[in-house]
């Protein structure tokens, strides 16, 4: 039987069991697009390639599959970039179809012509140029099992409009190489020694990462955790991993992190990280981070071991089986300790109450209230996704995540326009959770077409925008470590949000003294279809605590409410 280009694609995708694609045509993707509309996979028509890679990036994060998007060549590919490098520096599983032009005029600087190979090769794990129709396949499904497999990551296939235009006789499915199993490691003797380290440890802790949700070991977690009762601190990506409801939950660390998170990283005796890099965020100064801690490093990718925080004794392991196994032994040993591990607990409790999260009240409404009644109205059952910038902390800080995969973040390279897209994505994977997209009106901003795309689909995101007039973050560090000298932070021309969502057939809903707040969110989170939710904050509110880079995590600015050195 024989196909052209665009069928084996999709044969390809039906196979890997892709049930949507986000997307933009474009001249040398038509071909690939007039064999969609024969075809029975879904496709989300965005209004522009930036909300695509985002879109499937948020996708893969609230599903736990692989994302995919499909542009055109030029700057359809090149649009991507940014959300090629942010699913890069978090680990997510993206799949990105670009077309090119055709093989006879690559290098000759045809029309929309770039080499997206070439400029993605450093941001994706791996990429590919297929040349030949008869690689097209195999090319496809090698694209999702790099994806997926080991630490996941972004991987681009570049589709030549000659190569998707040819054809090719398939008498049956092509050989595929089978994916290749990594040998299972023997995890008994390094998990017995570091239980051999946590027997003799009077204040341990457990530090999870993002690694945690991407690998789907969540439960082990909390089954380890709980089995050994040792308290849990979380990066801003492992959010969720545990539930902030536990009483062994003690925050989330770093430079906004909590301070009974800092002080229990700064005074254990062993740190036992687990699916983590130890960005500079969380570590601030790494020289002072855990500096009486011996640490267990767990994670999948042996390059992140040793790179920024040297480990005792690194575990090179799917998180899964090595916590599976940490269980296992664990409950095999039962090692006494009970008298002082609660010691070390009512410790942490104690710095819980001394310097829990808070802000001061006043006419104004504060961002932190609005997160809190988000929180509670909605039972912290939502998946938010978030801007970056001041709105991503407060998310962070005061809404209190039970679930994995809970949380939409753009965590390392910070991607300002992310949030708005991702709900997108978050929203079409899980069609029956309530998805809110909590913004600043900065970031909103940057991708704020993709408005269009959720009117357009009648996609039920709610967007909770804390509007300052600010590029607040920036505003801050300008306050706190720039004299108060404000240079290109306010932005007062912001538009009309609810007019905006208006002329978009969205309903918009606004909210300027804190009496108003809760009506407005329960409002908008009750009202069916996409709601745009404008709240008037403090113009200069400030996210605390806060660690200024370089010192110890000890070192928190509490702000005006109270300071700790």
């Amino acid at each position: 039987m024989q196909q052209n280009g665009s069928q084996i694609l999709f044969r390809a995708l039906q196979e890997e069991q892709v049930d949507t694609l986000f997307g933009y045509p474009g001249g040398c993707v038509m071909d690939i697009y007039d064999e969609l509309s024969r075809q029975e996979i879904r496709h989300i028509l965005v209004r522009h390639e930036q909300g695509a890679i985002h879109a499937a990036d948020g996708y893969a994060r609230a599903s736990g599959r692989v994302g995919v998007c499909l542009v055109t060549s030029g700057p359809g590919a090149t649009n991507t970039v940014t959300g090629i490098a942010n699913a890069y520096m978090d680990s997510i599983p993206v799949v990105v179809l670009t077309g090119q032009v055709p093989t006879a005029m690559i290098g000759n600087d045809g029309f929309q012509e770039v080499d997206i190979t070439g400029i993605t090769r450093t941001c994706t794990k791996h990429n590919f140029l297929v040349r030949r129709i008869d690689e097209l396949h195999r090319t496809i499904r090698e694209a999702f099992q790099i994806a997926r497999s080991g630490r996941p990551g972004p991987v681009l296939v570049d589709l030549p409009k000659d190569v998707i235009q040819s054809v090719l006789e398939m008498d049956g499915p092509p050989a595929l190489a089978a994916a290749g199993k990594e040998p299972a490691a023997d995890l008994d003797a390094p998990c017995g020694e570091a239980l051999t380290l946590l027997a003799a440890a009077r204040q341990p802790l457990i530090l999870v990462g993002g690694g945690v949700i991407l690998g789907k070991a969540s439960a082990p977690l909390r089954s380890f955790a709980r089995a050994v009762q040792i308290p849990v601190v979380s990066t801003l990506m492992g959010l969720g991993a545990f539930p902030a409801s536990d009483p062994l939950w003690c925050g989330m660390l770093g430079m906004h992190g909590a301070y009974a998170a800092n002080m229990a990283v700064s005074h254990c005796d062993l740190l036992v990280a687990v699916g983590v890099r130890f960005d500079d965020r969380a570590t601030s100064k790494v020289e002072a981070f855990a500096p009486h801690a011996r640490i267990v490093h767990i994670d999948i990718d042996p390059v992140s071991i040793d790179r920024i925080v040297r480990a005792d004794l690194p575990i090179v392991s799917h998180c899964v089986p090595a916590l599976e196994t940490l269980r296992k032994l664990a409950a095999d040993r039962r090692p006494p300790r009970a008298k002082q591990l609660g010691a070390w607990r009512t410790r942490i409790r104690q710095w819980k109450a001394e310097m829990p999260l808070a802000y001061s009240r006043t006419d104004h409404i504060k961002p932190q209230y609005v997160v809190e009644k988000l929180h509670q109205l909605t039972g912290g059952r939502a998946i938010v996704a978030t801007e970056v910038g001041q709105n991503q902390m407060w998310a962070a800080q005061f809404y209190r995540f039970d679930e994995p995969n809970s949380l939409i973040t753009s965590g390392g390279l910070g991607t300002m326009g992310f949030g708005l897209p991702a709900a997108i994505g978050a929203q079409v994977a899980c069609p029956d959770r309530l998805v809110v997209d909590v913004a600043g009106d900065g970031s909103l901003q940057m991708n704020i077409q993709e408005l269009g795309t959720i009117a357009h689909y009648g996609l039920p995101v709610k967007v909770v925008i804390l509007n300052n007039l600010y590029l607040g973050m920036i505003r801050q560090w300008q306050e706190l470590f720039y004299g108060r000298r404000y240079s290109q932070c306010d932005m007062p021309q912001s538009p009309d949000f609810v007019k905006l969502a208006e002329a978009y057939g969205i309903r918009g809903l606004r909210a300027v003294k804190p009496a108003e707040v809760k009506r407005v969110l329960k409002e908008g989170l009750e009202t069916p279809g996409p709601v745009v939710m404008d709240f008037h904050v403090e113009p200069e509110e400030n996210v605390f605590p806060m660690v200024k880079p370089g010192t110890p995590l000890t070192q928190m600015n509490f702000g005006a409410v109270r300071a700790v050195a």
